[in-house]
């Protein structure tokens, strides 16, 4: 057999050192040092609109009067720069200030790039906070929340009309409302235009320069499970450092300025550090992609891949799944799309074996080798890029090495290990709550991430680390046999792919594991049934039951034992929600939120008391 050929792509780190500690605990870091780095991100912006002041750094399609999308306008890195310093002197006037940041509460467009450019230079912090909050939300609970640990002397939004409902409910008064389009009854306004011509003064160079490596560049919230999300402090330090740590780790984005089309969400990490920054510091160009991977948008996703060209393209799973679908049969995506990118990379869950299946196969039909799919690990609280992946041969849940620079502490917690981090990309700790810092960081200054990892060869360290699930989402049967959750998890997708979105594995203190199902929309053409069928009669449909009764059947026979066994299952016709903390904006489920809320549906299920359950055959 011919050997696979992947397209070239340098890996940073291969090696790591190792050092022991007490009672079982070991230490790994990679073994390059971490370069220098940027003090401020600002400095990057700066340098990159003197030395190509003309290239593109953000593109967005305009929206035509009738809500379909247009031709891409371009911003150039001087022209960014230039709308950044008259913004960054509205927010000097104003006397804004860590204890009085900006709030954007609108999704990723030209305004929204700006006016956080314009927070950066003039060194106030801003937070992008979740549309979804402002939007989706029956309650404004959580946006409320961010409000009041925040309390913003700004609040910035796209539209009145698709915000002002939010505004009005839960803005305070007397806090200033700019808007792109309308204004908010109630408050004092200000359109984007007239604070994008606030005149430049002397101040704002000041300002810029009185930034430093401490300086708190953001805020970015978490989901939030059993608790309210936490705003997590995002210094220049850690922003910069993790970009560094990024380079060394990925060469390519340094050898060659990253071009992206992504829809990744600016209040996540993912997308509104990882991304949004790796252009700014490497000199590249962001193409704002107004899809998603949902039924109702993918078709905006790809239609840019068709036009745009990436060389470096990030997803979830879930819209890997979907590309990897429509290249099977559009000529113009899959010629597009694979022309110059140099290496995939999907985070946010777990991706099954038939998606990796299917990208190679188109990649081998239209170029003659594979692209890489990458993957890593990281969060929040370390800016967020910690581990990656170190050969092209990357299986599922396979998370790699540390970057440069990030020591782990690996932590043995009953048959788990812990993974703790270490360095300058972590956060300081969480803003306006010295109780919750101290909580998340051990007596040696790790910060305690809840991760659990293992080996991926216990006998060759240098293949670093897989997922092994969340310590917490971990339980343990009636009779004392511990579920690992994650691995689990990770199998019931797989089996079920594609028409399983994600599964919340149920069964603490029980004597058998349960499985919760969210379907993905794919169900739909399975059942036969037409588009207007409630989901509901969807999943009770024979060809659907007959379906997941088969999958539940593989996995049974397949099981090794009680905790790797699905006893009992129930499809789930009502969405995860986002007022409930259920799923973020990404579609990541959240375990313990669901488990939270649909107890009495769990306990029917183990009861057997539950409408439509699935038992194995």
């Amino acid at each position: 057999m011919t050997a696979v050929k992947f397209r070239d792509m340098k890996f940073g780190v291969t090696r790591v050192n190792m050092r022991e500690g007490r009672n079982g605990i070991r230490y790994m870091m990679a073994d390059q040092a971490l370069a220098p780095y940027a003090e401020r991100m600002t400095d990057r912006l700066v340098h990159w609109a003197k030395e190509k002041p003309e290239q593109t750094l953000f593109a967005r399609r305009v929206k035509n009067a009738d809500g379909t999308s247009g031709d891409w306008q371009h911003i150039s890195f001087s022209q960014a720069l230039d709308s950044a310093r008259h913004i960054a002197q509205g927010l000097i006037n104003r006397g804004l200030n860590a204890d009085r940041p900006v709030v954007i509460l609108s999704e990723n467009d030209l305004e929204h790039a700006l006016m956080a450019l314009g927070c950066m230079v003039a060194g106030v912090p801003y937070c992008p906070a979740s549309p979804a909050y402002s939007t989706i939300s029956q309650d404004y609970d959580k946006l409320r929340h961010i409000l009041s640990t925040l309390t913003p002397g700004l609040v910035f939004a796209a539209d009145a009309a698709r915000y002002g409902k939010a505004i009005q409910t839960a803005v305070p008064a007397d806090v200033e409302v700019v808007l792109t389009h309308g204004t908010a009854e109630g408050h004092t306004n200000t359109s984007f235009a007239d604070l994008l011509a606030t005149p430049i003064t002397p101040a704002v160079d000041a300002a810029m320069q009185a930034t430093g490596p401490d300086t708190i560049a953001k805020f970015l919230f978490t989901s939030g499970s059993t608790k309210m999300p936490k705003a997590v402090m995002n210094t220049n330090r850690m922003w910069c450092a993790n970009q560094q740590q990024m380079c060394q780790s990925m060469p390519l984005l340094a050898e060659q300025p990253p071009v992206l089309i992504d829809w990744l969400p600016w209040n996540h990490t993912f997308g509104g550090n990882h991304n949004f920054g790796m252009v700014i510091y490497n000199g590249g160009t962001l193409y704002i992609d107004d899809g998603k991977p949902t039924p109702a948008l993918i078709q905006e996703t790809l239609r840019n891949l068709r036009e745009i060209a990436p060389t470096v393209y990030f997803n979830v799973p879930t819209g890997f799944e979907a590309i990897a679908s429509a290249m099977q049969t559009d000529d113009v995506l899959r010629k597009n799309l694979l022309s110059r990118v140099n290496m995939f990379f999907y985070a946010g869950a777990a991706m099954a074996q038939p998606i990796w299946d299917s990208l190679y196969a188109s990649q081998e039909r239209e170029v003659g080798e594979r692209i890489a799919m990458t993957t890593g690990l990281g969060m929040t609280e370390s800016g967020p890029f910690a581990l990656f992946v170190t050969n092209p041969h990357v299986k599922t849940a396979d998370l790699g090495v540390p970057t440069p620079g990030l020591e782990i502490k690996l932590i043995p917690d009953g048959d788990k290990i812990e993974i703790r981090y270490k360095g300058p990309n972590i956060t300081p700790g969480y803003w306006r709550a010295p109780e919750e810092t101290r909580d998340h960081f051990d007596e040696e200054g790790f910060f305690c991430t809840g991760d659990a990892v293992k080996w991926i060869d216990e006998s060759d360290v240098h293949q670093g680390l897989r997922f092994d699930g969340r310590i917490a989402e971990d339980f343990k049967l009636a009779t004392g046999t511990f579920v690992s959750v994650g691995p689990l998890r990770a199998k019931v997708i797989g089996a079920g792919a594609p028409y399983i979105q994600d599964v919340v594995v149920t069964g603490l203190n029980r004597k058998e594991v349960g499985a919760m199902i969210f379907p993905t929309a794919a169900v739909r053409g399975l059942s036969g049934l037409s588009a207007n069928a409630s989901m509901a009669d969807v999943l009770a449909s024979a060809p659907v039951v007959a379906h997941f009764q088969g999958v539940l059947n593989h996995l049974a026979e397949t099981a090794t034992g009680s905790a790797s066994r699905i006893a009992r299952a129930v499809l789930l016709s009502e969405p995860p929600s986002i007022d409930k903390g259920e799923v973020t904006d990404k579609g990541s489920i959240n375990q313990r939120a669901v488990l939270k809320h649909r107890d009495a549906l769990v306990q029917a299920m183990h009861e057997g008391t539950a409408p439509n359950i699935l038992l194995p055959q």
